[in-house]
């Protein structure tokens, strides 16, 4: 294994081989003989140069709990459609138009097209999932899909709210992206028949690696499209209360308090106050505070890994934790 290469990089190369066994599946199953627009949206997505870190949760899990059959593979493929799906109601939810530097599919087709392939990705990660034969990661998955639309409506009641505070926020992030990779990381586990407090641990893993990865990308927001793909500030012109605008808003004094009710709140943004709204949650340390949240929760998801074996599996898993957060330059 290449010692310079990442862990997101050392982690695809550990699991190639299931890799390839859930790409075939997920070519296969995105497939569909009457509506050729299907992969052709569905493709534009999921190849655009995803990292796939979901799935290969579910795979890791898997294969540390020791699993040697081939539902891995289904319930990995499965994830990476409920992800999928996910992506295209956003994008037509948040009227995005650049994902992963190309642009978006409700862009290229229309919201009609990025909502129904969306609903048919669903419907195939869910036959997916029953051809494990498995009930309980039927549950864990369904459930976690269910609470991603539900992260996703809080977003939506929440945003442009500047009383929108950490708590909600935290609810809003356990939903929209937490929760897909705490089910994926324990589905692993539960799919090779782990003790409780095995599959509870990854649970926690996913969970904290997943908020971190969200603070992070919150951070990634305001450096643009070099690091992840879309325009820098997005959240801010979208009016969405991500934690660094949360912690500047809770230390605005009253001229603070204005400009952001007048951008956020109102709505009424003007040339030079994406500039302005930086310059703010510099002087109130919002975006370093927000670093070190994201750097205890990336800790919180290394220490639940303890419990599971000593391999160099589990030490790719631990170094992910810091990977995720180093992405911010």
């Amino acid at each position: 294994m290449d010692a310079e290469a990442n862990p997101q990089e050392r982690l695809a190369t550990a699991l190639s081989a299931r890799l390839a066994d859930v790409d075939g599946l997920i070519r296969e199953r995105m497939a569909s003989e009457h509506a050729p627009r299907i992969p052709a949206v569905s493709d534009h997505l999921i190849g655009a140069g995803g990292k796939r870190i979901r799935p290969m949760l579910t795979l890791a899990a898997a294969e540390l709990c020791g699993y040697r059959g081939r539902h891995d593979a289904h319930l990995a493929a499965a994830v990476e459609f409920i992800h999928t799906a996910t992506l295209l109601h956003d994008d037509v939810v948040d009227e995005s138009r650049q994902r992963r530097g190309r642009p978006t599919a409700n862009l290229l087709w229309d919201n009609k097209s990025s909502v129904l392939v969306g609903d048919y990705l669903f419907a195939r990660s869910f036959q997916l999932m029953v051809e494990t034969g498995t009930l309980r990661v039927l549950d864990i998955l369904s459930s976690a899909a269910a609470t991603i639309a539900e992260g996703e409506v809080l977003q939506l009641t929440a945003m442009s709210d500047l009383a929108t505070g950490e708590e909600t926020y935290l609810r809003i992030v356990r939903g929209k992206t937490a929760a897909l990779f705490s089910a994926a990381a324990e589905a692993g586990g539960v799919i090779a028949g782990a003790r409780d407090e095995v599959t509870r641990a990854l649970f926690t893993y996913g969970d904290a690696l997943g908020i971190a990865f969200q603070m992070v990308d919150d951070l990634l927001d305001w450096q643009g499209t070099e690091v992840i793909g879309k325009n820098a500030g997005d959240d801010f012109r979208e009016r969405k209360m991500t934690l660094p605008i949360i912690r500047a808003v809770a230390a605005a004094d009253d001229e603070e308090r204005a400009f952001w009710t007048r951008t956020i709140a109102k709505g009424r943004q003007e040339d030079g106050d994406l500039e302005q709204a930086a310059r703010l949650l510099e002087r109130h340390g919002a975006l370093a505070s927000t670093r070190k949240a994201a750097l205890g929760w990336a800790e919180r998801a290394q220490a639940a890994l303890k419990i599971l074996p000593a391999t160099e599996l589990r030490d790719i898993l631990h170094d992910l934790g810091d990977y995720v957060v180093m992405r911010i330059r």
